[in-house]
């Protein structure tokens, strides 16, 4: 709802909601994020984690609320009477129609101009080439003298030589004080670098400060002592504040430590830790000597055995001789034996294929008698074949059996007139008798006998 949706209707009666939403919405739309300075007074936390104060000038204050979303991202706890700066909207409360502001972001005063300040020094360093990492220098192993810049009265300097104590007892140190906060503490900072670098005493200089604000850390941010840092011959190891906080100086000395704790145990090495590794080393060499010792005595050992005697060394040639004169004789020995049985199978050979007369002449007649009998012997088994083929022959021949008082009938065609054999038999018209031998019987009834190649009548 707007000014001119209110002047529409200006006759209208508006609940206390509606005019609560409406001047909400005017505010909103109306004012934009702003940055808004004052007094912190009336700070609660509630335990929802929502802070609810009240930002206060001389003449003004105003409710302020800011929820745990956006609380949760500072590391750092308001306090009533602090000055801060805040980015808030300006807003309406609608349930108590109160005007407040809702909080996005909110940080000390001033703070803003000094980050402003950090940053463009950081850039102009940067850009010189302070920062470079190719010139920072390493740490050396065993320092023997260490230089604190500190204040004396801080207690940072207490936990760092408690520290150094602890680490290494023997270590020196010298202690350049000088003050680590207030306007002229970084004028003092660069002017003990600088007398330090003249007296030229020492391996390592610390720059060690506890923790605090950015302002009470301010003097570590200034050029002054940048470029003090960056022109000094020994090597520096930073130690300010806590882990979150960095100054100017850490991105120009050679080392940062996260605190001066830290800066004290990464500057001295452990001495429990320096006697082990002394320890080992001296394990390490005893070893290392006893078997040099175990070599140059097995050394000696093997040039004493090959040191003999003249009369010994001639014995062992002499020996040595005989052994090559027995190898010798060896060998001639086996080459001799070796040709002869060479010899011997050329010769074998030779005979083998050399033919001989006398036996194979032998082995001829042999073969020719053996062979005369096995002719014989096989003629007689023919023959005796044969003669019983002949028997069985002689026994089925027809003529046998004619002998025996049998006759066969034909014509003078040769035709038979019957497959009956019989003897002494009376047919109708023929009177027969048989005999041995062929004859022929015509049908007058004469006989007629073969007498050579002519038949006679008988």
């Amino acid at each position: 709802m707007t000014f001119k949706l209110i002047e529409d209707k200006k006759n209208h009666i508006f609940s206390v909601q509606e005019l609560n939403m409406a001047t909400k919405q005017i505010l909103e739309s109306s004012l934009p994020l702003l940055w808004v300075r004052g007094e912190i007074s009336n700070f609660i936390c509630a335990t929802s984690k929502h802070w609810y104060f009240s930002l206060k000038d001389g003449q003004a204050q105003v409710r302020c609320v800011m929820f745990r979303h956006k609380s949760q991202h500072l590391d750092w706890l308001p306090k009533n009477g602090m000055q801060v700066e805040v980015l808030a909207l300006a807003t309406l409360y609608e349930a108590r129609g109160e005007f407040q502001l809702t909080l996005e972001q909110m940080r000390p005063a001033g703070l803003g101009a000094l980050y402003d300040a950090f940053e463009r020094l950081k850039r102009k360093l940067e850009a010189e080439g302070l920062f470079d990492a190719a010139r920072k220098r390493p740490l050396p192993f065993f320092p023997a003298q260490i230089g604190i810049i500190t204040s004396p009265q801080a207690a940072a300097l207490r936990d760092v030589l408690i520290t150094l104590a602890k680490r290494m007892p023997s270590i020196s140190v010298v202690l350049y004080p000088t003050p680590v906060q207030g306007e002229e503490a970084a004028q003092k900072i660069a002017q003990a670098i600088r007398l330090a670098n003249e007296r030229a005493e020492c391996d390592v200089l610390m720059l060690c400060r506890g923790g605090g604000s950015i302002e009470d850390l301010w003097a570590f941010n200034e050029e002054i002592v940048a470029r003090a840092i960056f022109a000094s011959r020994i090597l520096i190891v930073s130690g300010i504040g806590h882990e979150t906080d960095f100054t100017i100086t850490d991105f120009v000395v050679d080392q940062r430590a996260a605190t001066p704790t830290a800066a004290a145990q990464l500057v001295v090495p452990e001495r429990q830790e320096l006697l082990q590794r002394v320890s080992h080393l001296a394990q390490r060499l005893a070893r290392g000597k006893q078997r040099q010792f175990e070599r140059v005595m097995q050394q000696l050992d093997y040039l004493q055995r090959r040191l003999v005697h003249p009369a010994q060394r001639m014995q062992q040639q002499t020996q040595h001789l005989n052994h090559l004169q027995q190898r010798l004789q060896t060998v001639l020995t086996y080459i001799l034996q070796r040709q002869q049985w060479h010899w011997q199978s050329l010769q074998q050979r030779l005979r083998a294929a050399y033919p001989n007369i006398e036996q194979l002449g032998a082995r001829q007649i042999a073969l020719t008698h053996h062979l005369q009998e096995v002719m014989q012997r096989t003629l007689g088994r023919f023959n005796a074949h044969l003669d019983v083929l002949q028997q069985h022959l002689d026994h089925l021949d027809p003529q046998q059996v004619l002998a025996r008082g049998y006759s066969m009938v034909r014509d003078a065609r040769y035709n038979y007139f019957g497959q009956r054999c019989f003897a002494c038999r009376r047919t109708p018209r023929y009177h027969l008798r048989a005999w041995l031998g062929a004859c022929r019987i015509n049908k007058e009834g004469g006989v007629f006998t073969q007498s050579g190649d002519k038949w006679e009548q008988r």
